[in-house]
């Protein structure tokens, strides 16, 4: 038996993790490009998997704003605050960017369930419209805002009598658009350039 034999008997006979540390350390000094070549492919994911999430994000922050400005004033983005906000600039982890991803996306889901609810109240309205335009007389006083109609955020229908009094005892009613939008409180009305001071 020489020395090598010997050395490697007394390796074996050795403590299992003293064999586990040897055979690790060995693994790395003999097949160093290996282990780069792992590491190098685990970056390699890492980023994939980055750029995968920020394609998914940017995705989904396209289509709340196409939501929002299609339907805007009548539905707002919900605020989302991203993940890591208040610690200042930082690189995002894959969880953090995950959370990002997930948060938009309830975001989303959240504002098409709100689009789907004011196209219905929309459509109740446009009835409603109709039904007011069609029997004035059923609809006394009634008032119905255009923001409900989708047409705007000023203005309203409403059934007046026509003749102020005696449309009213004489059962004339008329279905009547008051626009514009009311003048913002302790505002004064601008004067022509010949009225007096």
């Amino acid at each position: 038996m020489n020395n090598f034999e010997q050395s490697v008997i007394e390796r074996d006979d050795s403590a299992p993790g003293l064999m586990t540390a040897w055979g690790a350390e060995r693994l790395v000094s003999l097949s160093g490009k290996h282990v780069a070549i792992d590491a190098d492919a685990e970056q390699v994911a890492e980023r994939a998997a980055r750029a995968s999430l920020r394609t998914q994000i940017a995705r989904l922050e396209q289509q709340r704003s196409a939501i929002v400005g299609d339907h805007f004033p009548h539905i707002c983005a919900p605020v989302v605050i991203p993940a890591g906000a208040g610690y200042g600039p930082a690189l995002l982890d894959l969880g953090e960017l995950e959370r990002s991803r997930d948060r938009l996306a309830a975001a989303v889901q959240e504002l098409r369930a709100r689009v789907v609810e004011r196209v219905e109240h929309e459509r109740q309205a446009h009835e409603q419209l109709q039904r007011m335009r069609l029997e004035p007389g059923r609809y006394k006083f009634a008032r119905l805002p255009v923001r409900d109609l989708g047409q705007g955020v000023c203005g309203v229908w409403e059934v007046r009598p026509r003749l102020g009094l005696i449309g009213m005892l004489a059962g004339w009613w008329e279905l009547k658009l008051s626009s514009g939008c009311p003048l913002p409180r302790g505002s004064r009305s601008t004067r022509g350039p010949g009225s007096r001071r």
